[in-house]
């Protein structure tokens, strides 16, 4: 039972509650005058919280603190429940839910059950209302049930209310209704139903928070790892054992002490989080949102050391956190699955119990379950620990016994040098990782319970290390695995349309172990200092040769984890139609052996990095690059080596296209004439297909005169951008050259709340220019809704017409950018190919970055020809190719000055407020 044990602990004494004035109840305002501003209850209540707060401070422990609210609470509804003259009547007041244990963090929900034999009276309903009217009144937010023993019966059918009547707590009343909550319980549920029950719901609240325990803004509360999978183990648990706390467990066997530790340090861990969570919210918040998250690392003691890198303290904060969480949702799993294979599973009929049957000397398949023979397997035989996964990949099996699972985490404590250095050991550890069947919830189980992190030290130091950014989602070594999941699937049918050429890809790797490992090592080496993918290729290699491999072997999975970020930097950050940028490429991959495995590598990478960050337009740089990387390589005598016959291949795929579709729009001879005027540059910035559409837009098009010639239109179409998926909008823009171009497109497209992923502004020889853009729709209606498309066509014609300075949208900054100081930084290249700059930003990516960018371009007479547009979490990393409206590369001068006005233009946030 709950007992209020907060001798060491101060706080304010409850105000004495005046006598009643007379003892009509119904009539409560005869001291009126607000009731005497309440008694001052209300500041009382502020006046708990802040001595628990400064308890906290103090050094008193998070555990005292939560009892000791629930205790002061306690005492208040026991007080009002007498002033109101309830204790007359022959209700009873109980306390339920977190308040039922006996746990209260400052501004936690009180739950709270008035229960009655029968159906309450209208003088007491009176009665009661004002209860909770004044509850109200003094600050307090109850959640109030109630209900007579029939309404409970009928309300308990639903295992969430069934939950709270097995935690409720008599405070006062009629003690003849003590039990009866239970009871209701044990009358309306078997053990069996309310247990899957509870194991559906959890399974249904981890789906809403992605299934994983690294969410960039976890909730502390219901999130997996949260104090939901503390509550669980409770609600399964204490029926059949009649135990009212968790220690409890450990005195009936069901639990170990090591557990119970275990869980007890992760819950206070997790209360502490939550007392500064309601401290600084005022309000019951359990989001740990990154408004929070450096304040909370702060008042949690994670200092900011001399040495430091940026965030380096949150990122320690955040990295405890997710260890802990991960602690807590292994815990719940193992311990509500051994409630279920100790007290449900014998009790199913003999047809419903699972099988059990022999796999060798040392394992048992029990249903679908492994389970060690005897408990001294691992003892006796250490290579069992290795083994056991092993036959998990060959027989097919995902999950393990209980009782398999508590020996193996003490077994796994054992894993020393002497236990890495045997070669029985890496022989049975890299025989894991060729066996491709359920690697990746094998290598889970193997982090979750100590294995991987033993055996791979270096793995255990990126294990909840995470990066304080929105880039990337996941601690490192959920990063990891996710990896080796999205591996696994190019070998599945179900994401075949998904990734179709890098499944065919992978599906021809014969040794996929070289890749699983590289995974394993292409991040192993952050949180270091230093370049981690230096160090990680050393690691690798290392790791590699010590196990028996092939110096080829280890040195292509070393290249591999040094260079795994090549590829993707090479498609977002360069102009992959430039055949030296793709050449310079295809020097460094060497070979198609490399170029295969670091194409696989890098679009598993980036799909695990951050769902978001994989989208059809990232999908199409890929795949183009790996392609004309790949004729290279292979020395294909059709493949385009230079300019020249990268326009000619490009022509001649156009040609072939007009040749093979039905085109009574387009004469031969006048699609050859237009060709010729639009230009080289065109030919190798567009590829065959957007050539084709372009043409026959233009050819259908009203000749476009001079600007002053008011029946001149632009030309303007839209369409699905077509490589993957429909989640973009391709727009192509056909229009007379003019300087300001680049701004006011930017500016029409920020003002219509359209993201700019790809931009190619291209001169034609007759003056005009070409402009393609890929954008993002967020509301989706711009291809479906003809009034959206007719709307961006005219702001884009008038403001072509207008060629003023183009009108900046006001917009807030979004909270979850408020809280990221990324600098700007400028810098310039100059390509000799294009007799241009290419010119490099990285800064936040704040709402209207590119219009803003299009007007200090236009203030300063800057002609844009291309760009690169890269988000990333937080930051925007673009590249634009530049020069002066006479297509002449820049001066220094011009350019410092440049770089001035950008710099100084997105450092003035619109807003300091966000939406």
């Amino acid at each position: 039972m709950f007992t209020c044990d907060v001798a060491s602990i101060y706080l304010t004494p409850l105000p004495t509650l005046p006598a009643r004035q007379g003892s009509n109840t119904t009539d409560l305002d005869a001291t009126s005058a607000t009731e005497k501003s309440l008694f001052g209850l209300p500041q009382w209540l502020i006046q708990i919280n802040d001595d628990i707060s400064r308890a906290l401070e103090r050094g008193v422990n998070i555990r005292q603190l939560v009892a000791a609210r629930a205790c002061a609470i306690d005492e208040l509804l026991i007080a009002l429940f007498n002033w109101f003259e309830l204790d007359k009547t022959d209700l009873a007041l109980f306390a339920t839910g977190g308040y039922g244990r006996g746990e209260l963090s400052l501004y936690s929900d009180v739950d709270i059950l008035l229960l009655a034999p029968n159906d309450i009276a209208v003088e007491v309903s009176a009665k009661i209302d004002s209860l909770v009217a004044m509850l109200w009144d003094i600050g307090l937010e109850p959640a109030l049930a109630v209900r007579s023993i029939d309404d409970c019966l009928a309300a308990a059918q639903n295992h969430t209310v069934a939950s709270t009547l097995l935690e409720t707590r008599l405070l006062i009343g009629n003690e003849v209704l003590q039990n009866i909550p239970d009871g209701i319980v044990n009358k309306l549920w078997s053990q069996r139903d309310f247990f899957e029950a509870k194991i559906a719901e959890a399974k249904a609240r981890y789906i809403q928070h992605n299934a994983t325990e690294f969410n960039l803004e976890p909730n502390i509360k219901t999130a997996p790892g949260g104090l939901r999978d503390i509550h669980i183990i409770g609600w399964v648990t204490k029926r059949y054992f009649r135990v009212g706390k968790l220690y409890d467990l450990v005195q009936q066997g069901f639990l170990t002490e090591k557990e119970f530790d275990e869980l007890n340090f992760a819950e206070s861990y997790l209360w502490q989080i939550r007392h500064y969570l309601h401290e600084l919210t005022g309000r019951n918040e359990n989001k740990l949102l990154f408004d929070y998250q450096r304040e909370i690392a702060q008042r949690m003691g994670y200092e900011t050391q001399p040495d430091d890198i940026p965030n380096a303290a949150v990122e320690r904060f955040m990295r405890d956190y997710y260890r802990c969480a991960m602690q807590i949702s292994t815990l719940s799993e193992m311990l509500t699955n051994h409630y279920y294979e100790t007290i449900i599973e014998p009790s199913l009929p003999d047809n419903e119990r699972p099988t059990k049957r022999p796999l060798n000397a040392h394992f048992n398949q029990i249903g679908d379950q492994i389970a060690i023979a005897h408990h001294r397997v691992f003892a006796q035989h250490p290579e069992t620990i290795l083994e056991m996964f092993l036959l998990m990949g060959q027989y097919g099996i995902k999950k393990v016994r209980t009782r398999t699972l508590r020996a193996l985490k003490v077994a796994a404590r054992g894993i020393d040098q002497t236990y890495r250095d045997n070669p029985e050991h890496q022989a049975l550890f890299l025989a894991n990782l060729k066996e491709q069947n359920y690697l990746f919830q094998r290598l889970r189980a193997m982090n979750r319970y100590g294995v991987l992190g033993n055996y791979i030290p270096a793995f255990a130091q990126v294990t909840g290390l995470m990066q304080f950014d929105l880039f990337h989602r996941y601690t490192v070594d959920a990063h990891t695995l996710f990896l080796i999941r999205i591996l696994h699937r190019f070998t599945d049918a179900q994401y075949y349309e998904d990734f179709p050429l890098v499944s065919a890809i992978f599906q021809r790797i014969e040794r996929k172990e070289i890749l699983v490992l590289a995974a394993m090592f292409h991040d192993i080496a952050k949180g270091r200092g230093g370049n981690h993918n230096q160090l990680g290729e050393t690691e690798a290699i290392e790791f590699c040769l010590t196990h028996g491999m092939s110096s080829a072997d280890a040195q292509l999975v070393g290249w591999l984890t040094r260079h795994h970020l090549l590829m993707s930097k090479t498609a977002q950050k360069k102009d992959i139609s430039d055949p030296e940028v793709v050449t310079h490429f295809a020097n460094l991959v060497g070979n198609v052996t490399h170029l295969n495995h670091l194409y696989v590598l890098t679009v598993a990478d980036m799909n695990a990095t951050n769902p978001q960050l994989w989208n059809s337009w990232r999908a199409t740089l890929m795949k183009q690059l790996y392609a004309q990387t790949r004729r290279i390589l292979r020395a294909d005598i059709d493949a385009p080596t230079n300019r020249h016959d990268m326009i000619s291949a490009t022509r001649k795929q156009a040609l072939t296209l007009l040749d093979n579709v039905d085109n009574q729009h387009m004469d031969r001879e006048e699609v050859l004439q237009l060709w010729d005027d639009l230009g080289d540059e065109y030919f190798l910035k567009e590829i065959a297909e957007d050539v084709l559409w372009h043409t026959e837009a233009i050819l259908n098009h009203p000749p476009i005169g001079h600007a002053s010639n008011a029946e001149s239109t632009p030309l303007i179409v839209l369409r699905e951008h077509r490589e993957l998926a429909l989640d973009a909008v391709q727009v192509f823009v056909y229009t007379q050259n003019q300087t300001n171009l680049f701004a006011v497109t930017m500016a029409v497209f920020d003002q219509m709340n359209l993201d700019v992923l790809d931009a190619r502004i291209i001169t034609a020889t007759r003056d005009f220019a070409l402009d393609s853009y890929v954008l993002l729709d967020h509301s989706g209606t711009l291809l479906a809704d003809e009034d959206s498309q007719q709307e961006l066509k005219q702001r884009l014609v008038d403001a072509f017409k207008n060629p003023t300075t183009p009108k900046l949208t006001h917009k807030r900054i979004p909270r979850h950018l408020r809280h990221f100081e990324v600098p700007t930084i400028i810098s310039f290249e100059f390509n000799e190919a294009s007799d241009q700059h290419i010119m490099s930003l990285q800064t936040l990516d704040q709402p209207g970055l590119l219009a803003r960018v299009g007007q200090v371009f236009l203030q300063q007479k800057i002609e844009v020809h291309a760009a690169r547009i890269t988000t990333l979490g937080e930051r925007a990393e673009d590249m634009f190719y530049i020069s002066d409206q006479q297509d002449k590369p820049l001066s220094t001068l011009r350019l410092e000055t440049l770089k001035a006005a950008l710099t100084t233009s997105l450092s003035i946030r619109t807003d300091s407020s966000y939406s």
